[in-house]
């Protein structure tokens, strides 16, 4: 197949979707980007970078004809944009099909809501051919959205469970960040007002009371970041909190591998978080907060607990319970391990979206 991509070279979740198609060799794959790659060169890949106007979805109109063109010399079979907003967009206006478009979470749930930006969306999602997202509450906003159930399908952009699995201890890791022998909690989202990290860090204080060797490792970068330290002073945890920064994607089990507990304190999440997956396939319990379709994937003592958003008070019951129960942390990390693998495995979703790709075809 000749595929050509409009997704953001800067997500892992683009880049691994793209590469399950090219690392077969028998496919001519093409990536154009508004923002710059920050993966390198891919193999069997070939990358197009279009100029990003400052003016956000009025520069797009800029974009229209610069991305006709390149689609034109490229001649691909199917043109699939990742996220509705920009990319979706773009691609609508582009009109070329068949044209596929998934949507992520933000774009519908919360970019949509722009008085500005909705009818953009909702051209987008017209103009689609087929539309693929991760969570049925995602297909049910996108339907009041005035797209087409029938041309929705979810797929999910899966976890590839044998990348990630539990494992021993990376002896060198676990000395690095300063948790040998200490129960560790980990968080994977980025410091973004979106995911709520400060709840975490105010639950800490409450969890050290019970487990004063608790340690907490947060992993990932954002606008958040000084706040979030200087939080840390305030409540006096520096010795217990540790933050990474950002982590390659391929170094992310060696670290979730040196945690008892996998945390995220999102807000908003569309379908079941990449990263809350990737700990479930590594076989961490997991306490989450209820939001997207959370309760779909994990129940109290069944995976771990859900939360209440903002509420650090009942994050450091739940943590606190799981600290006290080894063998509670064991039974649902295997019962979130077997979850991942049954139902969210990244070569079993992209085997599906190959067939989607050969039928519209």
């Amino acid at each position: 197949m000749r595929v050509c991509f409009l997704a953001g070279a800067d997500s892992i979740h683009s880049k691994k979707w793209i590469e399950y198609f090219s690392e077969k060799g028998e496919n001519d794959v093409h990536w154009i980007s508004l923002t710059p790659s920050i993966f390198g060169e891919l193999k069997n890949v070939k990358f197009h970078l279009l100029k990003r106007f400052p003016v956000k979805y009025l520069g797009l109109l800029l974009n229209v004809l610069p991305v006709k063109r390149l689609i034109k010399k490229i001649n691909p079979e199917i043109l699939h944009a990742h996220y509705a907003g920009a990319n979706g967009i773009l691609t609508a206006l582009s009109g070329f099909h068949p044209f596929i478009l998934t949507a992520w979470g933000s774009d519908i749930l919360i970019t949509a809501k722009s008085k500005t930006v909705k009818p953009l969306i909702k051209f987008a999602l017209n103009k689609a051919d087929l539309i693929t997202c991760d969570a049925e509450h995602m297909r049910e906003a996108m339907i009041k959205l005035g797209a087409d159930a029938a041309k929705i399908k979810i797929i999910y952009f899966g976890i590839d469970t044998k990348k990630f699995s539990s494992g021993p201890k990376d002896k060198n890791l676990t000395k690095e960040l300063g948790v040998q022998n200490n129960l560790t909690v980990i968080s994977l989202r980025n410091l973004e007002k979106v995911y709520d990290v400060e709840t975490l860090i105010k639950a800490a204080p409450l969890v050290l009371k019970e487990f004063p060797g608790a340690k907490f490792i947060i992993v990932g970068k954002g606008p958040e970041e000084e706040r979030l330290k200087n939080m840390v002073k305030s409540l006096r945890v520096e010795e217990n909190v540790r933050f990474t920064g950002f982590v390659p994607n391929n170094d992310l089990p060696r670290y979730l591998r040196t945690a008892d507990v996998y945390v995220s304190t999102s807000l908003s999440d569309a379908g079941i978080s990449t990263s809350t997956a990737e700990a479930m396939a590594c076989g961490l319990p997991v306490v989450i907060t209820n939001t997207g379709e959370n309760e779909k994937w994990v129940k109290d003592d069944e995976g771990g607990c859900l939360i209440p958003i903002k509420n650090p008070e009942i994050l450091a019951q739940k943590l606190i319970y799981l600290m006290k129960n080894e063998n509670l942390r064991k039974k649902s990390g295997k019962i979130n391990r077997r979850t991942i693998e049954e139902r969210n495995n990244y070569h079993k979703e992209m085997e599906k979206m190959g067939k989607i790709y050969k039928y519209l075809i």
